[in-house]
């Protein structure tokens, strides 16, 4: 369960930032409060597998998935460019999600 409660948490990081590009340096209402909600909900969920995860897997696992999010739907909706370089990069962190999930214990 806690790993499911992780997954929603690397979500809602992927969430909070992509809304803070449309925020627009927290210029604009709705994205911020977004922002602010959106890191919230993240965190609070990241805090409530700390229970059941070492605390380095869980942020690891997290930031990881959040950075990929990021990565993959920054190139799809903001046409960010996908060199094979970011490409490799993105297998990489994949690669250390994978690993440190296989080497954790629960």
């Amino acid at each position: 369960m806690a790993w499911l409660v992780l997954l929603a948490a690397a979500a809602f990081e992927i969430a909070f930032a992509l809304s803070l590009k449309p925020s627009e340096g927290f210029s604009r209402l709705w994205p911020t409060v977004g922002v602010l909600v959106f890191g919230m909900i993240s965190v609070v969920l990241l805090a409530k597998t700390l229970d059941r995860l070492p605390v380095g897997t869980a942020y690891a696992i997290w930031t990881g998935l959040g950075s990929v999010g990021v990565v993959t739907l920054g190139i799809i909706l903001f046409n960010e460019p996908a060199t094979p370089a970011r490409i490799g990069c993105i297998a990489l962190i994949v690669a250390g999600i994978v690993g440190l999930r296989l080497a954790g214990a629960e």
